[in-house]
């Protein structure tokens, strides 16, 4: 079912403009394109993650990032064409929500395999730069994607500490 979202997801955004290795915008390198990709990021990495980690049934917390993430790539690739004050916004409202649902899952695994202190502030940090985004996006001045820049890299760092945490600690 992911993989039919996905696919969807990516025929909806290919016909904005902001899909696929042809498009001239990725070819040329358009710094926007990172505000689409990065939420379906984390909808692959959500899904493939919850299916190594016993399947969607047994990772609702998951399943449901997936979902919101997906449906953030498609609405930041709508708004892309409307305002940066709108991307801002929309990409706050994920931050916060998949942020609580990275949390809720965090708790969920710290009960059977220890240690989630990544995950636990990752996920916090996401649902308060969430809230900031949401308070830039509100402000008159035009936002710019380096307002996102600094939560992506944290949220990179994140990502390579629980991969390396996971593949020492096995």
């Amino acid at each position: 079912m992911a993989e039919t979202i996905l696919f969807a997801a990516c025929r909806v955004l290919r016909r904005l403009g902001h899909c696929g290795l042809r498009d001239r915008a990725v070819v040329r390198g358009d710094r926007n394109n990172v505000l689409v990709v990065y939420p379906a990021w984390d909808a692959a990495a959500n899904y493939l993650d919850a299916l190594w980690s016993g399947g969607l049934n047994q990772n609702r917390t998951q399943g449901l990032n997936v979902l919101v993430s997906l449906a953030t790539t498609i609405a930041v690739g709508l708004a892309l064409r409307v305002s940066m004050n709108w991307v801002l916004g929309i990409f706050g409202a994920w931050a916060i929500l998949s942020g609580l649902l990275q949390l809720g899952t965090a708790v969920r695994r710290w009960k059977r395999f220890g240690a989630q202190w990544a995950m636990v502030l990752s996920g916090g940090q996401s649902a308060l730069a969430g809230g900031f985004f949401i308070f830039q996006a509100s402000m008159p001045a035009v936002p710019s994607i380096a307002n996102v820049a600094g939560y992506a890299a944290v949220g990179a760092l994140y990502f390579l500490v629980s991969a390396v945490w996971l593949t020492v600690g096995t």
